[in-house]
């Protein structure tokens, strides 16, 4: 980990994304207290906690492969740490019903975890870390192993009871979607250290580095150099001459090196150029049906670019000439 300094705010959603290998784990696991950083402090509410053991540290950890103890029912597994911290029989029968009508499972309490699916696994390990209400909830890739459309309402369900019980959550994914669809903020982590850190609208659509542009989402990059910057947008020339207003991401200057960074989505392609306050001409290469849009292939510009358009807009033919068009606002400019 490089120089890396992370503050979540009681109540807030951070989702650490990156790939693996990029220390984001690294981070979940010592902030459990399962490995000591070699150097640095962590602080909860204020206070040192680096020689505070994990069982003291008043944080619910999810792990991917849900841990949960086979011989014992789904009640005892939920009941396990409030047992562990010397809570009497009475108070554990009424929380951990509690916890299970939390998450829709109290009919399932004497079964076995081997008796669940792999949804009901999840949520029985989220409520064993949910149970004796922890300051923090640490979640290590909890959804990893379900299935898309069980993942995609998991995703949902976690949302739900992060905004109605004002729970702090430090959640780690691989998964773009799954940040975006989930976070107050994303910390985006590359080789040990945070390139980017801001609210999912803000890592989307202003990326500060050619990592995070390309990492989460879909990008079109294209190699420009600056001409002039006025007033947070940029003029700049792309190397096969065209010229391109641009709002600017960091700080540039005239005649540096950057990247033009277009989303796909942000493209409006059509066969005859119209007014817009950018336009490139271009020609498709392949278009390819997904379902809810059309994925469409295009070079030219000095280089190949991708739009993703409305099914229902006009189709284009492999050769055809068309015009991408889109505003300053749709673009970013990327210091190299």
């Amino acid at each position: 980990m490089e120089d890396l300094n992370l503050a979540v705010a009681r109540g807030e959603f951070v989702s650490l994304l990156g790939p693996s290998g990029s220390g984001k784990t690294t981070l979940l696991m010592m902030l459990a207290g399962f490995e000591q950083p070699t150097s640095g402090v962590i602080f909860l509410d204020g206070k040192a906690i680096n020689e505070v053991p994990t069982h003291k540290r008043d944080m619910g950890v999810v792990f991917q492969n849900y841990a949960l103890f086979p011989h014992m029912s789904v009640g005892e597994n939920v009941a396990f740490p409030l047992q562990m911290r010397g809570v009497n029989k009475a108070d554990v029968a009424k929380r951990v019903m509690r916890a299970l009508e939390m998450i829709q499972l109290a009919p399932l309490a004497n079964r076995r975890p081997s008796q669940l699916s792999g949804g009901q696994q999840q949520r029985v390990a989220l409520a064993r870390a949910l149970v004796f209400e922890p300051r923090v909830v640490l979640m290590d890739e909890p959804l990893g192993a379900l299935d898309k459309n069980l993942r995609e309402q998991m995703q949902l369900d976690i949302r739900d009871l992060h905004r109605r019980l004002g729970l702090t959550i430090v959640f780690v994914t691989h998964d773009q979607s799954e940040a975006l669809t989930m976070s107050d903020r994303i910390a985006v982590f590359n080789k040990g250290k945070i390139e980017q850190i801001g609210t999912p609208r803000q890592v989307y659509d202003a990326p500060t580095s050619r990592f995070v542009a390309e990492f989460i989402g879909e990008t079109n990059l294209v190699d420009a150099v600056v001409e002039s910057v006025i007033a947070g947008q940029a003029l700049v020339r792309l190397h096969s001459g065209e010229k391109i207003t641009s709002a600017v991401t960091g700080t540039v200057s005239s005649g540096q090196e950057v990247y033009l960074s277009i989303r796909p989505e942000r493209l409006e392609l059509t066969a005859d150029k119209v007014a817009s306050e950018n336009h490139l001409e271009l020609q498709v290469t392949d278009s390819v049906y997904q379902g809810n849009h059309m994925r469409v292939q295009l070079s030219g510009a000095g280089n190949s670019m991708i739009a993703s358009i409305n099914r229902r807009s006009e189709e284009f033919g492999q050769g055809t000439k068309v015009y991408a068009g889109f505003s300053s606002g749709d673009c970013k400019v990327i210091a190299k």
